[in-house]
């Protein structure tokens, strides 16, 4: 089960599976994991039974694109479809509210997932908390159902 949840809803649960993948596994520093685009993001969060595996934010930017970040899917249930599962949800609630084109800053390894799912990668690879990332964009037919 997939739920769409202000910052003030997902806290708890995004935090903790943040906490997890990107200070724990990955050695973001803590001070840049929580930032202000998390009160005014959407959270999606992703649940197996009552706990919660996985989580991602949908935050639009000003030119109208919807901006995806923070996608984390805690290390046991990695590779089992999830996290498609919860960048499709993502993506749908974002189209329901009109967004057609869709960011991202993808870390290197990760390309090949977002590729898989018709982001395409652009500009040059830059250092993102010390892990090289590159940007992406996923562009969506406005009249498509």
């Amino acid at each position: 089960m997939i739920l769409i949840k202000s910052w003030a809803e997902a806290e708890s649960d995004a935090y903790r599976i943040r906490k997890a993948v990107f200070i724990e596994e990955q050695a973001v520093p803590e001070e840049m994991e929580l930032d202000l685009y998390d009160g005014q993001a959407h959270h999606a969060l992703l649940y197996q039974d009552s706990q919660c595996i996985g989580t991602a934010r949908l935050v639009l930017q000003t030119d109208g694109a919807g901006k995806i970040g923070r996608m984390a899917i805690l290390s046991p249930y990695r590779r089992q479809g999830y996290g498609r599962q919860l960048l499709g949800a993502l993506i749908s609630f974002g189209k329901a509210q009109g967004i057609c084109r869709f960011i991202l800053n993808a870390q290197m390894v990760a390309i090949p997932f977002y590729e898989q799912l018709g982001f395409q990668a652009y500009g040059p690879v830059y250092d993102e908390a010390g892990i090289p990332h590159r940007s992406m964009m996923l562009v969506l037919n406005p009249t498509a159902p």
